[in-house]
């Protein structure tokens, strides 16, 4: 079964040195988008360095370098979907010497009343996609223990900020009604696609996750609203919010 692949005993076939070469340092922390117009804004705004790159056939997939208050930084535009973002967060961690992700993206909004207006930071996910069985014991949450730090730097800067679970499925268009009840009963406040997958990874090689969410599209009503995704996609009030947490660590 799907949540018994986790195989800590047994070597990985592959292995990052031999795809990716020899690891390189340029940085300890990098902040993660998963929007394209965050990512153009930073590039226009600061002077920014391309120190590698992650290569596939669908693509190059360029990480920057900047500086911030003294200390450098790295920047990278995020696969979407829980493989592809959390191979991100291994790469890096090789090409480039991350030790630290401060990640932000949309989420959809699985209680209205609650996180609504508010950054969703979550405390756990759930594993409802299949990369995390990989790399953790299996159970239905990972926790995030990059929570309270996040949650501490949005305090400190004025941002509304609500502490909870989220819910990471691979199926976008399956994200059923009792499905949703089912989690929002649990504690869950928001539906992402990335978030287990990536603490699994942090957790198994030991790296820092620092996680926090926009709710843009509501799911909790009698129809589904999706008004606010352009914005909680694409504001640039989150990268600014980032380098504080950046800054923090």
């Amino acid at each position: 079964m799907i949540i018994h692949s986790f195989d800590p005993d047994s070597p990985a076939i592959i292995n990052p040195d031999e795809i990716l070469g020899t690891p390189q340092r340029f940085f300890d922390t990098c902040i993660v988008t998963f929007s394209w117009q965050i990512r153009d804004h930073v590039l226009s705004s600061f002077p920014c360095e391309q120190v590698t790159e992650t290569h596939s056939c669908a693509g190059n997939s360029p990480i920057w370098s900047f500086s911030w208050k003294g200390k450098r930084l790295g920047l990278y535009l995020s696969h979407v979907g829980a493989p592809a973002a959390a191979t991100d967060v291994i790469e890096c961690a090789h090409l480039a010497g991350a030790r630290n992700f401060v990640v932000f993206g949309s989420a959809g909004c699985l209680n209205r009343a609650a996180a609504a207006g508010r950054y969703v930071v979550p405390t756990a996910a759930y594993r409802d996609e299949g990369m995390s069985y990989h790399y953790a014991p299996p159970a239905d949450y990972i926790a995030m223990p990059g929570a309270d730090t996040v949650a501490r730097a949005l305090q400190a800067a004025g941002a509304p900020y609500v502490l909870g679970k989220t819910w990471s499925t691979d199926a976008f268009y399956r994200e059923t009604r009792d499905q949703a009840a089912a989690r929002v009963k649990e504690g869950c406040l928001a539906v992402d696609m990335e978030a287990a997958a990536m603490q699994a990874v942090c957790d198994f090689h030991g790296l820092g996750l620092y996680y926090f969410l926009a709710p843009g599209d509501v799911l909790d009503g009698p129809t589904y609203e999706f008004e606010g995704l352009h914005a909680a996609n694409h504001d640039l009030d989150k990268f600014y919010l980032a380098l504080q947490i950046a800054d923090s660590l």
